[in-house]
Parts: C-alpha cells; structure tokens; sequence
C-alpha cells in the first residue's frame, strides 16, 4: 500500500516533474516473471528514479548503513527502504555475499523483480567499475535474464556528498534481456561467473556512455582516501567477490 501511494500519488510524479526523465528500452522489462534489472550506481537518487518509470514493482539489495542512519533522517530513511519492501544486507564479514545471494534468489523464487548494482556502492567519480559476481550467481542459479539499466544523468543532480540534487533531466535506458540459460548449473565455476558479469557490465557501459575501470570501485575509493575498503572479503561460489 506505502509503495503504491509513494509511486503513483506522491513521489512519482514529482520525481517526473522535477527531472523529466526520458525512458528508452522500457519495454524490455518483462511484464511478469523474475527478472533482475541490473544497472549502474551514479546517484543517491538512483534508488527513487528507476522505480519511479517502471510499472513494475522493484526490489533492491539495500546496504544496511541505509536501515541504521542516526537522527531523524536516517529513522526517515529507513522507515521509507522498509515501507517500499527494500531488503537490507550487511556488507562487512565474510558471510555477507551469502547472505545478499540468499535474500536475492528469494525475491526471484517469489516471480519479482530483483534490482541490483552489481558494482556494490556508488560510483564516487561518475565512472563504471568492475562488477561483483553476484548477480551472475543469482541468474544462473534462478535461470532468470537479467535486463541491463543506464542511469544517465544522476551523478550530474546528486553525486555522492550531495544533500538535494540539482533539478535537470535525466536519462534511464534500459537494454534487451541478457539470457544466460547455456550456462545453467555453472554457477560454482569462477570463469563463468566472471565472464556473465562482465558481460552485463559492458552492456551497461554500452548504454551509459561512461568511462569503464577494471578495478572494484570500493578498492579504489579506499586507495584514494588512504585506508582500507570499507567492505569485508565477500566470498561467492567460485571465490571471488
């Protein structure tokens, strides 16, 4: 009920408004069905703009930093991520990539739509990075497509650090279904895995236009600051994060 009121009757159509989002490809999304909607990660805004022109509902893998936020901002934000059926995954300890995947393959077993970021954080430069294997997993393992999404636009509004975005118009593309159904029962295998993930990160490259760096953006977020990745060792079938 908070999700359609929020969608169709107060925050939708003023994000429509607002940023006048031009919408291509929507129809590449299945009508019905488990589907993961894979895109790239710009903006804060992201997580608002693409359920927004979607006519399906969308459930993401939310961090939980978005569920514990201090002060009455973060009990807004968590009331509204819980509300909209956002699932919280904790990001740090070894066991978390495990625990994302098992939250995942139920929202698919459920015949929803699954949104994931497969570069795990926000792009803090407008770049796309590497892509965690994850959401290979999960498609293989629930024999599901994955549609490829462009936010294109967002880092623009409301890169990383800023509170209210800036009002200008924004892009969100969508791409054909990517089947992976030749490599059922292979989602143990390492060099599958990364091969179906880096095949979904090139055609969101392709749709978005952005500069590509084959590094894991919270490695090198954490290069820049000086510390170390603020993500614990996510281990998936295969081994890698």
């Amino acid at each position: 009920m908070f999700y359609q009121l929020m969608k169709y009757v107060l925050l939708g159509p003023l994000l429509k408004l607002l940023f006048r989002p031009r919408i291509e490809g929507l129809e590449h999304v299945p009508a019905e069905g488990a589907a993961i909607v894979a895109g790239n990660h710009l903006s804060f805004s992201d997580h608002f703009l693409m359920p927004a022109v979607l006519e399906r509902r969308i459930i993401f893998l939310a961090k939980q930093e978005y569920f514990t936020g201090p002060g009455l901002k973060g009990r807004l934000t968590a009331a509204f991520f819980r509300a909209a059926g956002q699932i919280p995954v904790d990001r740090s300890g070894k066991e978390a990539g495990q625990a994302a995947i098992r939250e995942g393959l139920g929202v698919l077993g459920r015949g929803e739509l699954l949104g994931i970021y497969p570069e795990g954080t926000r792009s803090h430069d407008g770049r796309l990075y590497k892509g965690k294997v994850g959401v290979a997993v999960m498609a293989l393992r629930a024999g599901v497509p994955v549609v490829p999404c462009a936010m294109v636009g967002t880092f623009e509004i409301q890169p990383p650090g800023r509170v209210v975005p800036r009002i200008r118009r924004v892009t969100i593309r969508f791409g054909e279904p990517l089947d992976f159904s030749r490599f059922a029962g292979q989602e143990g295998e390492k060099a599958v895995v990364r091969a179906v993930t880096d095949e979904i990160m090139y055609e969101i490259l392709r749709l978005s236009g952005q500069e590509y760096v084959d590094e894991y953006a919270a490695v090198v977020k954490a290069a820049e600051a000086g510390g170390p990745s603020d993500e614990g060792p996510q281990k998936f079938p295969g081994g890698e994060r």
